[in-house]
């Protein structure tokens, strides 16, 4: 199914609807162009293949290469701070899984608008605000499809495999559907792509580097202090390292987050997330429903 046969189904006949009510009507109505451009990502997941399996070589790489060198280095200097690094790393590298598959989202609407395919979307007979919802929980789908294949692999780091990874995959798919908002506000902003890969790319690095994926985030100079705090994506991934069944590395002194001797609970960080997400899709939804 093409993208213009998913987004235009929306449209099609009403029949069957003479026998419910008008209110289970409105609803259904409402709910289907989100259902329908959720299964255009899934389509677009399952049809890509090469795209999956290149997903995952840069947070694999991360962990096996970087995590064990580096794990490796600091046990023969006598040095080592963390037991194992690759556990304190995983966290980081599932963020990193998520990260791109849901930008990409961001992307795909910027190439519709380039396309075209874009105008036969805001024709179509209900709220724009459904096309940037079915997006994002597209998008946020995704990401956490690529977070769950990576955690699959999570032994190689120590990770322990009990019910509390279903409570680290809520987490992901949070984490996940931040990303999209914050993709989505970008391509609703953003009309030229080769303007929008620039801009995505410069913002994804830093991110990742100052949410204390790589190092702890406590103990830091001033100036990289701060900025650690003040990046949301710290948060997601003190809350995926805290909630992860695995060595105590990953819960110790030296690896929890500290805000002014405070370390905040897994459900203030998950609702930090929350409001940043709810306010990125919100601004998103108003730019985009003023689009011609």
């Amino acid at each position: 199914m093409s993208s213009i046969d998913t987004v235009t189904a929306a449209t099609g006949s009403d029949a069957g609807a003479a026998g419910r009510s008008p209110g289970d009507h409105r609803a259904r109505q409402g709910i289907r162009p989100v259902l329908l451009l959720w299964r255009r990502e899934m389509i677009r997941l399952r049809h890509n293949p090469v795209r999956v399996a290149m997903g995952l070589v840069t947070p694999l790489l991360f962990l096996v290469v970087l995590g064990t060198g580096l794990d490796a280095a600091s046990s023969s200097l006598g040095k080592a701070q963390l037991n194992d690094y690759r556990a304190y790393l995983f966290p980081g590298t599932l963020v990193m899984s998520v990260q791109a598959p849901a930008i990409a989202v961001g992307i795909s609407l910027v190439w519709d608008r380039r396309l075209g395919l874009l105008r036969q979307m805001l024709v179509a007979p209900f709220p724009r605000s459904r096309i940037v919802l079915g997006l994002a929980l597209g998008g946020a789908t995704t990401g956490g499809i690529y977070g769950l294949m990576l955690m699959s692999v999570g032994g190689i780091a120590g990770i322990r495999y009990t019910p509390m990874l279903l409570v680290v995959m809520l987490e992901i798919l949070f984490v996940s559907l931040l990303f999209t908002s914050l993709g989505l506000l970008a391509a609703v902003t953003i009309r030229q792509v080769d303007t929008f890969q620039i801009v995505v790319n410069l913002s994804l690095m830093p991110l990742m580097f100052f949410s204390g994926a790589m190092f702890p985030p406590n103990g830091l100079p001033g100036w990289l202090n701060a900025v650690v705090k003040l990046n949301p994506l710290t948060y997601g991934v003190d809350a995926i390292r805290r909630t992860l069944p695995g060595p105590d590395v990953l819960r110790s002194k030296q690896t929890r987050l500290l805000i002014w001797d405070w370390n905040p609970p897994v459900v203030a960080e998950l609702g930090l997330l929350a409001a940043i997400t709810a306010v990125a899709l919100g601004v998103a939804t108003y730019r985009f429903s003023r689009t011609s």
